[in-house]
């Protein structure tokens, strides 16, 4: 049953996915002083169980625009605003982020706050980025209150006119949240174990991809590299943690140097990435686009060094030279050069590693973060 005495925040997004991911420990630390609720597109009625939340509501947001449902979503979300009178909520994806802003706007929510986490035309052209750019402009116009998760992010809102100067902020040092240092700890004992689980070797070099795997995430560029690494590196290994979305088995194996399930390891999705990663010695995420990177700051926690596209949002998450190195965005050709660096260095790789893990605890700690965000919360709505 709800408090009367405490506020009411509602939390939504296209997929539950985000939520559970990004917001479990804020929600924890938030419910000592706000009622938290939250509405996604879900159908497992216990999807959201473990989380500290008064209620859950299912709504068909789709993660890309659509009027039909678009509209039909809207219409319910003003009935569930109005019903349950929340005092603010915050809002993540473009296409979530339009129907509560309209949805909010018509019932009257007095704290009304997106967080850009990416833009979704970004690799767009002609009028698909036209429409896109638009919907951002719009949700900016209707919100009372916008958030972006990263300085770069920001300054690229700004120059693409989605943004101005001083009309948003950034959050605990841009993480939407922070990283259990004690959770993701390196940890010999268990790096064995999981390495010996998966067939490496102590001398294998393992570089590891971790997160949605697409197109857009670089896989293919990816490949395309590690294959060219394992020609002459026999001791080379590619693990890809994640859960496969659209690339066909048979890619895998097209690869003349690449031998699917030996030196390159399908680890599917993961609840425990504080294990899996135990396994690696190189995060690489080559991504078209991002919004801010988790999986970098827990591969940093975990000493790991990491190999991220020269994108906005992934320059925050890293330092370059220091605790990982850059390259260029869909370009197999600058990555390979990149991990061949890694691959022939390891007192580099060490350095870097020791120096990510530093940079996690003093920027990305999960009781930094969560307190940051409970802060904002209470001095806004």
């Amino acid at each position: 049953m709800a408090d009367k005495s405490k506020k009411k925040l509602c939390i939504i997004a296209s997929a539950p996915g985000g939520i559970i991911s990004f917001w479990k420990t804020n929600i924890e630390k938030l419910a000592t002083y706000f009622d938290v609720y939250v509405v996604a597109n879900f159908s497992d009625e216990n999807v959201f169980d473990g989380l500290c939340i008064k209620g859950a509501k299912s709504l068909n947001i789709e993660r890309r625009p659509s009027i039909a449902s678009g509209l039909d979503a809207v219409k319910e979300l003003v009935k569930y605003f109005k019903q349950m009178q929340f005092d603010g909520f915050i809002s993540m994806s473009s296409n979530a982020s339009l129907v509560a802003a309209i949805a909010g706007k018509i019932a009257r929510v007095p704290f009304r706050c997106r967080i850009f986490t990416g833009q979704i035309w970004m690799n767009r052209t002609g009028l698909s980025r036209m429409f896109f750019k638009m919907i951002d402009r719009f949700t900016v116009w209707v919100n009372t209150h916008l958030l972006v998760d990263g300085k770069s992010q920001q300054k690229y809102l700004i120059e693409n006119g989605i943004l101005k100067e001083g009309q948003s902020g950034i959050i605990a040092n841009a993480a939407i949240c922070g990283v259990d240092v004690e959770k993701f700890s390196p940890d010999a004992d268990k790096r064995q174990e999981e390495r010996s689980k998966l067939g490496f070797k102590d001398s294998d070099v393992v570089f590891i991809f971790m997160g949605r795997m697409n197109r857009e995430k670089g896989v293919y560029e990816l490949l395309e590299a590690f294959n060219r690494l394992v020609k002459d590196n026999e001791d080379a290994r590619l693990l890809l943690i994640g859960s496969n979305e659209g690339i066909p088995e048979e890619v895998f194996k097209s690869y003349p140097n690449i031998v699917y399930g030996e030196n390159l390891i399908c680890y599917g999705y993961t609840k425990t990435p504080y294990i899996a990663l135990q396994a690696g010695d190189v995060l690489c995420l080559p991504s078209y686009r991002e919004g801010f990177g988790i999986s970098v700051i827990e591969a940093s926690a975990l000493t790991l060094p990491v190999i991220v596209s020269d994108i906005y949002g992934l320059r925050d998450a890293f330092d370059d030279g220091k605790t990982g190195l850059k390259c260029k965005p869909r370009d197999a050709d600058s990555l390979y050069e990149v991990m061949k660096t890694l691959y022939n260095d390891k007192d580099f790789r060490v350095s870097l590693g020791k120096a990510g893990r530093e940079r996690t605890k003093e920027l990305y700690s999960m009781e930094l973060v969560s307190n940051a965000w409970v802060d904002y919360f209470r001095r806004n709505i």
